[in-house]
This record gives structure tokens, sequence and C-alpha cells, in this order.
């Protein structure tokens, strides 16, 4: 199997023979917290007090010709949306950041649909906000 990652254990990102789940487009943002200081007479000037939440978003694809059941899938992630459970996001054998992260939303976009109502395939947006 060739793991690529995964978020605690509700995603596997990985590729194989018989599965491939994995994301796209990740993008970080990584902030700084900020004040403005207004000394009378004087110039403002910025005061840091710490750092920001991180934010990660990331796309993901489900299909059923890949091995992923996309609806039984898409259904543990509105789960851990919607309890608001936090996991660890690793990448390469690496965590990513310093804390867990928790899925903050989800858009769902559905592909193919067959017989009986069987979703074959969907894409995912999820947007991840860092934990502590």
């Amino acid at each position: 199997m060739g793991k690529i990652g995964n978020l605690g254990n509700l995603i596997v990102f990985e590729v194989s023979t018989s599965k491939v789940l994995t994301f796209d487009g990740m993008t970080q943002s990584v902030k700084g917290r900020w004040t403005v200081q207004n000394p009378i007479l004087g110039k403002p000037y910025p005061e840091f007090l710490g750092s920001g939440q991180r934010t990660i978003s990331l796309s993901v694809f489900l299909s059923a010709m890949h091995g992923v059941r996309p609806r039984k899938t898409m259904e543990r992630i509105e789960e851990a949306v919607e309890s608001g459970t936090p996991h660890t996001l690793v990448i390469g054998n690496k965590k990513v950041g310093s804390f867990q992260w928790v899925i903050t939303d989800i858009s769902e976009a559905w592909g193919d649909i067959i017989q009986g109502g069987k979703l074959v395939s969907a894409s995912l947006a999820l947007n991840l906000a860092e934990y502590r």
C-alpha cells in the first residue's frame, strides 16, 4: 500500500492497486495576531500579540472506480464536521502543524449516480482549522 498520509482515522490518503484516495490543491494559511498602538502625538505602530490560527483547504475526489465508497466516506466526514472531532493531519509521515485539526466545513459536488441511486463519484472541498 502506498500511504500518502491521513487525517486521524477519518481519512487515509493512499494509492495502491485497489484504491486511490488523494487530495489536490492543498493550501495552508499561517497568521500572526497584531494590533495597532496609537500613542498620543506619535505615529501608530503594530504590536505583535502572538500566533494566529492556521487554516488548511484541500480538495478530495472520491470515486467508486478507484476503490472508494463515496457516499459512506462523505457521511463519515459530515459526521466529523457536525461533531467537531479533532484529528491529527499527517502527510508523508510528518505531522502538519503542532496541533490537531477540525474540519470547519465541507462543500460537496455529487458526480455520477447510477441505478438505485448509488453515488459513483463526488468532489469535496474541505476547510480545516487548527484546534488547540
